[in-house]
């Protein structure tokens, strides 16, 4: 365990980093799944040489460094590198493209970029947004042009010297997924980043002896922050993939002995969603994180998978994760309670900011109880960081309710609640009622305009269907007539090849609603008695 838990100003990562490689060097810290791995020492020295080679670079403390990587050795080496710098890191997401990859690159404005070879094509069109980046460093390249400099060239470097970045210095800068408006870049200090890590290590108990599988982005709080940052607190091990895959995720718990990992909830339809085998037992894992822990997801690996412990958690890259379920408590679809050793978390009315009754929803508002433990505010956007953080709470925007027992239970995003026959319907309990199905495999519901008056919405779902499956409308509203108040039955239904998704493998419903009733969409009034 990292010795400087207590000592706030020891909440840096790269410290992290530099105590443990002199506890245990030659241990193994990450690896990738089938690859190459790295131990304590080689992490530590492979971080002060990336530092050293960026600060030849022309890059200093405080500099932004923007990366777009595939998860692998050279993105957590990259990553490692900009901390012990102390610049901070601009973490892109690797599936963006044109426009949606321009927005943070011009907004950030970093002096240097690390890119992989494969996503060159994506950046070398953008034109302005690169305007003020110095030099782009390719990783994964060969046969260079000369206007690049390449990333492997960090081997030949000495160990920087420069002084390690203090708690309250930015660590990296991670954009909003925007599934709701534009992206927006979150400030976030090293003790912010350091709390991520902590926290799982504290509510999961995390200790030298696990082993977290990590399959998410790094590119994002949970894969980089919760998960591979809480191994090295732990000063465990962990396995990182590429990329997640569903039929490879049983094996790869049996090949790397994986003691932990979490999962989203797309992640867990997606793993539950293959077919039942012998092998849904063979792994060591003792305890999965879902965010959030659907009611059926729980059941399913408890009881088909044999995990022993299943928890929940609620956060957002702003907030830090402010809400654990408990080892040893069964709660399914509750988040958790409140992690209140840094964290306060309260449901208020969104209207006025006072407290909500018990069991009634609200919105979950959260503040912190430790310097730095939280963003320090949207990149330059000051109206919106005020805007979130009127009344000396932060609006997360998202419904939730406490129960008796003092377990958060999400309800849905409060913009994406559907308004209709003037009542409140939840997407989330939509997407429940209609994704238990035959032949469904994806569900997202969302509004589209209504002929009626009075900002008045209609209900849209968009479907996947599950291998070889064939969908018939009528089986929708005959469950729709079955299940639910007649205000809350969908007006239309379209199924699609895939639903379009996040680097998180969030639904981007913005661009569901974009699309709005397209041609191929069904009206199910059509079917309703």
């Amino acid at each position: 365990m990292y010795a400087s838990i207590e000592d706030g100003r020891g909440w840096v990562m790269p410290l992290v980093i530099e105590e443990q490689a002199g506890l245990r060097p030659d241990q193994a810290c990450v690896a990738m799944v089938g690859g190459d791995s790295l131990t304590y020492r080689a992490l530590r020295d492979q971080a002060a040489r990336v530092a050293s080679f960026l600060q030849s670079l022309g890059a200093g403390p405080g500099d932004r460094i923007a990366v777009m990587m595939p998860n692998g050795l050279d993105a957590i080496r990259a990553w490692a590198g900009i901390g012990r710098l102390g610049a901070t890191a601009v973490m892109l997401n690797s599936e963006l493209t044109g426009a949606f990859l321009a927005h943070p690159l011009a907004d950030s404005q970093p002096k240097l970029l690390i890119v992989h070879a494969d996503y060159l094509a994506r950046i070398e069109p953008l034109g302005e947004a690169l305007a003020g980046i110095e030099r782009i460093i390719v990783a994964g390249g060969t046969d260079l042009a000369a206007a690049y400099t390449d990333f492997a060239d960090w081997v030949v470097h000495p160990a920087t010297t420069a002084r390690f970045p203090a708690a309250q210095d930015l660590a990296c800068i991670m954009y909003t997924s925007g599934t709701t408006g534009a992206p927006k870049g979150v400030l976030m200090p090293h003790a912010h980043c350091f709390l991520f890590g902590l926290g799982v290590v504290e509510n999961v108990g995390v200790t030298p002896d696990d082993h977290y599988y990590i399959t998410l982005p790094l590119f994002h709080a949970n894969g980089l922050l919760m998960q591979l940052c809480a191994t090295l607190i732990a000063g465990a091990r962990a396995s990182v993939r590429e990329r997640f895959s569903a039929t490879a995720w049983l094996g790869d718990l049996k090949a790397t002995g994986a003691t932990l990992t979490n999962s989203l909830g797309a992640i867990s339809a997606f793993v539950i969603g293959q077919p039942p085998s012998d092998a849904d037992r063979d792994h060591a894992l003792r305890l999965i994180l879902c965010a959030p822990n659907a009611v059926e997801h729980e059941t399913a690996w408890r009881e088909r998978f044999g995990i022993p412990e299943v928890i929940g958690g609620y956060g957002m890259t702003e907030v830090n994760i402010a809400l654990y379920g408990e080892r040893g408590v069964a709660r399914p679809g509750a988040c958790g309670r409140p992690y209140s050793r840094f964290f306060e978390v309260e449901i208020r009315d969104p209207q006025t900011d006072f407290p909500m009754p018990q069991g009634e929803v609200g919105e979950i508002m959260v503040r912190p109880r430790a310097a730095g433990g939280f963003m320090a505010g949207y990149h330059g956007q000051p109206g919106k960081t005020v805007e979130a953080w009127r009344n000396f709470w932060f609006h997360t925007g998202d419904a939730g309710r406490l129960d008796a027992d003092g377990y958060i239970v999400f309800i849905d995003r409060i913009k994406d609640c559907i308004r209709r026959r003037g009542e409140n319907i939840s997407a989330t309990d939509l997407e429940a009622a209609f994704g238990t199905l035959p032949g469904v495999a994806e569900v997202a519901a969302f509004a589209v305009p209504s002929s009626l008056q009075g900002g008045e919405d209609e209900i849209m779902l968009a479907v996947t269907a599950t291998p070889g499956a064939s969908l018939d409308p009528r089986h929708f509203a005959d469950h729709a007539v079955a299940t639910m108040p007649r205000f809350a039955r969908p007006r239309y239904l379209e199924v699609v090849g895939e639903l379009p998704k996040t680097g998180t493998e969030k639904v981007r419903k913005v661009e569901l609603k974009a699309r709005g009733v397209t041609a191929a969409a069904i009206d199910l009034e059509a079917f309703y008695p």
